[in-house]
């Protein structure tokens, strides 16, 4: 009897430790099924017919979030505006159309500013607000430098009137048709404030050699462009003009004096460089970066939509022909800057300037 018993505990035991064993081998399977089943769906592909868009919203939002990611947001501009801004081409193919220049007397900044190292023709020569400052900073520089304080603002913002009073002298003076040295009335920089002409008082010529070729040659550091070069001449139809200098901003001057490239060339180099394909990406000597494109204008519309960095230091500027250009300054302040939508509160009034005598070879432009 104590056999029997004996037999049927160890049957027990034998059949507890048979369905323990059973029962690991059901788990085990049952987690390499599951496994199977997780690593299969990594190759299914996403369905085309579920719609996805909830998600692709919240990874533009997980993007947005991502410090090192530029997000872009759309500004409308008034297609007009391609005509304003401080990289308008202006030349005898492309006319400026004036209006609400912001201009500043240069002898009245100077007499806020405490600059008396030089000066303008007239107490009524103005120029563009924004071009005051590095115009000045240049300038502050070479005296510094060369301790000379001979430099005279010689031609700054005319209004279309002068610049005609200009043009039919300088016919009368050459008995041509036309002009090579004087731009047509509608047609010259300094009706846009965004140019001026030097004059110095040791020569009343200013030819931009000897102690002057400083600023010639490093007048880009400051936003300017020796406007008409000799070598140059074809494209621009103007002959060389040393004293005739152009603000277009630190980025633009840099790419155009390191590439050789007159204000033409580069204004039609940067259609290659758009929003949605190859943007122009360089950095300067100072370590300065700058990413620029070329939005075209929507010229069939009163509105054109321009794609801008939200979040990040940028300008934007008509070209004066057909679009507009994005400038971002990858390592500047990150605030707004569009000053293109600066509206004047009321219509600037135009001072006529009187015509001063000086050399023959300065009245151009």
């Amino acid at each position: 009897m104590a056999k029997d018993i004996s037999k049927a505990k160890s049957y027990r035991r034998t059949k507890v430790f048979a369905d323990i064993i059973l029962s690991a081998a059901v788990v085990t399977a049952c987690v390499y099924i599951t496994k199977g089943i997780v690593d299969r769906s990594e190759y299914v592909a996403a369905n085309p017919f579920v719609d996805n868009t909830e998600l692709e919203n919240a990874k533009l939002e997980a993007d947005k979030a991502d410090p090192t990611k530029t997000v872009f947001e759309n500004i409308t501009f008034k297609t007009e505006d391609i005509n304003k801004g401080s990289l308008i081409l202006v030349n005898e193919d492309h006319q400026y159309f004036s209006g609400n220049e912001d201009l500043v007397g240069i002898i009245e900044m100077n007499e806020q500013t405490g600059r008396d190292f030089f000066t303008a023709v007239a107490y009524d020569y103005t120029i563009e607000r924004s071009v005051y400052e590095p115009m000045a900073q240049m300038i502050e520089d070479f005296y510094n430098k060369y301790d000379k304080s001979t430099l005279v603002i010689y031609g700054s913002y005319r209004t279309t009137d002068f610049q005609r009073e200009l043009y039919e002298a300088d016919l009368a003076a050459t008995g041509s048709e036309d002009s090579t040295r004087v731009a047509k009335p509608g047609f010259s920089e300094h009706e846009s404030g965004y140019a001026f002409d030097f004059t110095e008082t040791e020569s009343n010529d200013y030819q931009g050699t000897g102690d002057y070729a400083w600023i010639n040659e490093n007048c880009y550091k400051y936003g300017f462009i020796e406007r008409y070069k000799e070598d140059k001449s074809d494209i621009t139809k103007i002959q060389a003009e040393p004293w005739h200098f152009r603000y277009v901003g630190m980025g633009h001057a840099y790419f155009m004096v390191k590439n050789n490239l007159c204000f033409e060339e580069y204004i039609d180099k940067l259609k290659n460089y758009t929003y949605d394909g190859e943007r122009l990406e360089f950095t300067d000597e100072n370590g300065m970066g700058y990413e620029i494109y070329y939005v075209p204008a929507d010229m069939t519309a009163d509105k054109t939509e321009v794609p801008v960095p939200s979040g990040k230091m940028y300008d934007v500027s008509g070209n004066n022909v057909d679009g507009f250009i994005v400038t971002i300054y990858k390592n500047g302040k990150e605030y707004l800057n569009v000053p293109m939508h600066r509206e004047a509160e009321e219509p600037v009034t135009e001072s006529e300037t009187s015509a001063e005598e000086n050399s023959e070879e300065e009245v151009a432009e």
